[in-house]
């Protein structure tokens, strides 16, 4: 599992609204001067977060991006698989194509191991978390035991 600069800038970018008040509208412009992003590229992955059901966009007047839930429902797994893909868990963290139970990589047993642990802790964190304390999931949240 790689992490491109588009799910940093992703994230950022949803934390970030998170931050605001409840449903405001902001361009891209706004975000990505905020939090000193490139604007064409986030408007890129804003657009794809859009399609994936994590933000709403709007045209016109009221031009720009809200979250489209609540930021306490939308947890950090979906945001990076929604700009990495469904499959982002599964892949190696060297060779994402070419390593398998058959072919492993010299991490994949150790990888395999801690993927599941992984997930947990980004499916527990939300953007409410990451936006009131920089990551860590809510006493109140079912996350993974110990991690904070």
């Amino acid at each position: 599992m790689r992490l491109s600069r588009e799910s940093e800038y992703g994230l950022a970018g949803v934390i970030y609204l998170a931050g605001q008040r409840p449903g405001a509208v902001l361009t891209v412009k706004a975000v990505a001067d905020a939090e000193a992003m490139p604007r064409m590229f986030l408007a890129k992955t804003f657009a794809r977060l859009a399609r994936h059901g994590i933000l709403r966009s709007y045209r016109g007047r009221r031009r720009g991006y809200e979250l489209a839930r609540r930021p306490q429902q939308i947890n950090v797994r979906e945001v990076l698989e929604g700009i990495e893909g469904p499959d982002l868990f599964a892949r190696c963290i060297f060779r994402s194509g070419q390593c398998s139970d058959r072919q492993p990589c010299v991490l994949h047993a150790k990888w395999a191991a801690v993927r599941p642990q992984l997930e947990a802790l980004l499916a527990a964190t939300t953007l409410a978390d990451c936006a009131r304390d920089g990551g860590a999931p809510s006493p109140a949240s079912d996350g993974v035991v110990g991690l904070r």
